[in-house]
């Protein structure tokens, strides 16, 4: 089944804040493997942003390949999320249904 992956849109006023540092995504939590990119095999990262818009701020989780990461990226500091993407989830987990959405973005700068 082929996974639907939606372009993001942002209003020209949204605000993302860093809200933990990125660390590598695990593939496999039995066996430590680490996420990579499935087209350049680099390593695949994630952490906390919080969306700041229109009077409101919501947690989310975003997943960045590691080139796409800026160097100096603390907890706290302003970041510009480029090319951000939503991929809708579903699975069955012990007879129990879970889904959510994954967010996946190209890079993330420091706005100064």
């Amino acid at each position: 089944m082929a996974m639907t992956r939606i372009r993001v849109g942002l209003l020209p006023s949204t605000q993302f804040i860093a809200g933990t540092l990125p660390v590598p995504k695990v593939k496999d939590p039995n066996t430590g493997e680490v996420a990579t990119d499935r087209d350049t095999g680099e390593t695949l990262h994630t952490l906390t942003v919080f969306l700041m818009e229109e009077g409101r701020a919501e947690q989310m989780k975003i997943t960045v390949p590691e080139s796409g990461l800026p160097g100096g990226l603390q907890p706290g500091m302003p970041v510009r999320v480029a090319e951000l993407f939503a991929t809708p989830w579903a699975r069955v987990f012990n007879g129990q249904l879970s889904d959510g959405v994954a967010y996946r973005a190209a890079a993330l700068e420091l706005v100064k």
